[in-house]
C-alpha cells in the first residue's frame, strides 16, 4: 500500500471553548475581577488562562489599563470568532443532549429591525429546533404590541415605548436616529423642509418633530408610510429628508450635516416577551438576543 506524503507540518493548536467563554467574558465586560464572578473563577486564573490564549495565537488579545481593559486589534478579530465558535458549540450539544422543542412561536418585527438579524436568527435557529415552526410577522411597533397583548404573537421587537405592564421588556440595541437625503440632493435646502416619515406611533417620527418644533424650522410633512421602504423612496428621488438609522444609510443617501437640521438622538429597540412564554418562545429570544449583541460587537 502506497503511503500518502506527509505535509511535514505540524497540526494547527485547537482553541479550549473553556478559555473562549473566559475571553468573551473579559471582552464584554471591559474586566477580569467581573468577568471572574461570571465564569465562576478567580482574576488570577482568567489571566493565566489569557496567558496561554496569547501565547498559542502570539498575538496579544488584551490592553490592561488601570481601571479596565481593552481589546487591541487582533483581539477584537478573535472576539467575532470566539462569539461564533461558542455558539455552534452551544448548538452542537443543544442537539444531542438538551431536550427536544417542539411547537410554534411567533414574532412581530418593524422592517428595518427584522431585516438586519432575522436571517441569521431565522438560520440558526433552525439548525438547532428544526421542529419549531416561527411565523414571523412585519409592521408598525404599535401595532405589533396590541397584537402581543391579544395573544396572538409570542414576541415582538419594538421600537416604541407603549408596553404591556404584564410583559417582559429588555432593551436589546441602541443606536443614533440622523437625518439623511440623497447625495448631491437639494430637498434639505427647500423651505419649509419636506420631510417623509412613518406612520403616527413611531418613535422616529416624534423624534423628529419634537426636534425640528424646538428648533424653530419651517417643515411640511411630504410623506407618511408604514414602512422604512417608503422613506427610502422619498429620499432616492430627492423629495424629502428622513429620520433614518445611521447603520442603514447606504449610497446614494447619505447623512446630513449636524449644522443643517437638529440632532435626534438615540433611539432604542427592546424585545418584548408575552407573559407565560414557553420553553420554544426563550430558546428564540435568547438567539435575538445574541444577534444584536454580536451587531453591537
Amino acid at each position: 500500500m502506497t503511503e500518502m506524503p506527509s505535509s511535514g507540518r505540524a497540526p494547527l493548536p485547537l482553541l479550549d471553548t473553556d478559555v473562549l467563554r473566559t475571553f468573551v467574558a473579559i471582552a464584554e465586560s471591559g474586566s477580569f475581577t467581573r468577568a471572574a464572578r461570571q465564569v465562576f473563577r478567580t482574576p488570577s486564573a482568567l489571566s493565566m488562562q489569557i496567558k496561554r490564549l496569547e501565547e498559542t495565537l502570539g498575538q496579544t488579545l488584551f490592553v490592561r489599563e488601570a481601571r479596565q481593559v481593552r481589546l487591541t486589534p487582533e483581539g477584537e478579530l478573535l472576539l467575532g470568532y470566539g462569539r461564533r465558535l461558542l455558539r455552534l458549540n452551544e448548538e452542537a450539544v443543544t442537539q444531542f443532549l438538551a431536550p427536544s422543542l417542539e411547537g410554534r412561536v411567533s414574532l412581530g418585527t418593524t422592517d428595518d429591525v427584522g431585516s438586519r438579524i432575522l436571517p441569521g436568527v431565522l438560520a440558526q435557529f433552525a439548525r438547532s429546533h428544526p421542529a419549531v415552526q416561527v411565523d414571523v410577522v412585519v409592521g408598525g411597533s404599535r401595532d405589533m404590541l396590541v397584537r402581543l397583548e391579544a395573544g396572538e404573537l409570542d414576541l415582538v421587537l419594538s421600537t416604541g415605548g407603549m408596553h404591556d405592564p404584564s410583559a417582559h421588556v429588555e432593551t436589546v440595541h441602541s443606536e443614533p436616529l440622523v437625518w439623511a437625503g440623497r447625495e448631491g440632493g437639494v430637498a434639505a435646502q427647500r423651505s419649509p423642509l419636506p420631510v417623509a416619515l412613518a406612520n403616527h406611533g413611531c418613535p422616529w417620527r416624534k423624534l423628529a418633530l419634537d426636534a425640528l418644533d424646538r428648533a424653530g424650522l419651517s417643515y411640511r410633512i411630504a410623506y407618511t408610510c408604514e414602512h422604512c421602504a417608503g422613506q427610502q423612496a422619498a429620499m432616492l428621488a430627492d423629495l424629502a429628508v428622513a429620520p433614518f438609522p445611521l447603520a442603514l444609510i447606504r449610497q446614494p443617501l447619505r447623512r446630513l450635516d449636524g449644522d443643517i437640521l437638529p440632532a435626534l438622538g438615540d433611539y432604542q429597540v427592546a424585545l418584548v416577551r408575552r407573559d407565560g412564554l414557553g420553553g420554544a418562545g426563550e430558546a428564540l429570544a435568547e438567539r435575538v438576543v445574541e444577534a444584536f449583541r454580536d451587531l453591537r460587537g
